[in-house]
């Protein structure tokens, strides 16, 4: 019986749809996240004084803003993709779902 409900999910076009659009969402907001820490990194590496730089005079240099940016967009893209996963995700689960009943 469970053979052939996962043949029969395997098969479904829905189910290869969620899985395209999944794996692209999911490697799109990887690179980004990679680009932004690793773009960090590097700027760290071979221009701190970049990082460095005070912002108005003040004790505060350049580097907690940015710092805290790549924190921030971080959260904000696990939000884009929660959002995508509740929304499209899940009602193409349900249907895939329904569909092997």
């Amino acid at each position: 019986m469970a053979d052939d409900l996962v043949r029969k999910v395997l098969a479904d076009p829905l189910f290869k749809e969620l899985e395209h659009k999944r794996s692209s969402l999911g490697w799109t907001l990887t690179a980004l996240t990679l680009v932004l820490y690793f773009g960090f990194v590097l700027l760290v590496a071979f221009s701190p004084a970049t990082l460095a730089t005070p912002l108005d005079g003040s004790t505060i240099t350049l580097g907690l803003p940015v710092g805290v940016g790549i924190i921030l967009a971080s959260i904000v893209l696990t939000g884009i993709y929660v959002r995508r996963a509740n929304s499209v995700f899940d009602d193409l689960t349900r249907r895939i779902k329904e569909n092997a009943k």
